[in-house]
C-alpha cells in the first residue's frame, strides 16, 4: 500500500509538465493526513477488493496506453478520444488503478478532478471486461470515495448512463435539484470529451 506522501510525489511527477501548484507543495500545513488505500480483501465493506487485486493511486503505475485503449475504443463517453487529450486529462487528475497482484497487470482505472477542498468529479471509471462482475468496479469507486473523504469535500459528482446501481451502493444519488445545474458544451465532433 502507498502512503499519502508517496502518492503525492507520484502525482507531482505526472503533473510536472503543467507547472507546480500550491496544493502539490508537501510543506502545505493544512493538507489532510490521508489513510492508505484499501488493499486485498480482509475487512468488510464496499471498498474492499476481491482477493488477488490491489488498488493504488500511484500515477507511475498507470498503464497509460492500456487505459487510453480501453477508453477510446470501448467506453461510450470517450470513443475516439485522442492519446494526447487523454494524457492531458490524466496529468490534471488524481489517477487510480486496480492491479492483479500475481501479474501486476492493470485491470481497472478511474480518475478524479478536484480542488481538494470543496469539489471533485469522478471520471473515466473503467473495468476490464475480463474482471467485470467480480466487485472490482465497486471496490475501485469505494476506494476513491475513501481517498477523498479526509478532504471534507462538499460534493463528488459523476455522470453515468448505465451504472446507477453500482454508484448508489456507495452513497451516490441523483441530484436533488437538477434545475440548479448548468453545463457549457463546446462543440468538438472529432474528439469527444
Amino acid at each position: 500500500m502507498y502512503t499519502y506522501t508517496y502518492r503525492r510525489r507520484g502525482a507531482a511527477r505526472i503533473r510536472s509538465t503543467i507547472g507546480r501548484r500550491r496544493w502539490q507543495d508537501p510543506s502545505m500545513s493544512d493538507a489532510p493526513d490521508l489513510p492508505d488505500l484499501p488493499g486485498p480483501s480482509g475487512a468488510s465493506g464496499p471498498s474492499d477488493l476481491p482477493e488477488g487485486y490491489e488498488l493504488s493511486a500511484d500515477a507511475e503505475r498507470i498503464d497509460v496506453d492500456r487505459v487510453h485503449r480501453w477508453l477510446s475504443t470501448d467506453a461510450y463517453w470517450a470513443i475516439g478520444r485522442s492519446r494526447e487529450k487523454h494524457a492531458r486529462a490524466m496529468a490534471s487528475s488524481v489517477n487510480f488503478g486496480v492491479y492483479d497482484t500475481a501479474s501486476g497487470e492493470q485491470v481497472a482505472y478511474a480518475r478524479v478532478v478536484t480542488d481538494r477542498a470543496l469539489f471533485a468529479w469522478l471520471a473515466d471509471v473503467y473495468v476490464d471486461p475480463s474482471v467485470r462482475g467480480k466487485g472490482v468496479g465497486t471496490a475501485l469507486v469505494g476506494g476513491v470515495r475513501e481517498y477523498l473523504r479526509p478532504y471534507g469535500l462538499r460534493r463528488v459528482l459523476l455522470a453515468t448512463h448505465d451504472a446507477h446501481g453500482v454508484y448508489e451502493k456507495l452513497g451516490f444519488a441523483p441530484l436533488d435539484r437538477p434545475d440548479q445545474w448548468m453545463a457549457l458544451h463546446y462543440p468538438t465532433p472529432a474528439d469527444p470529451d
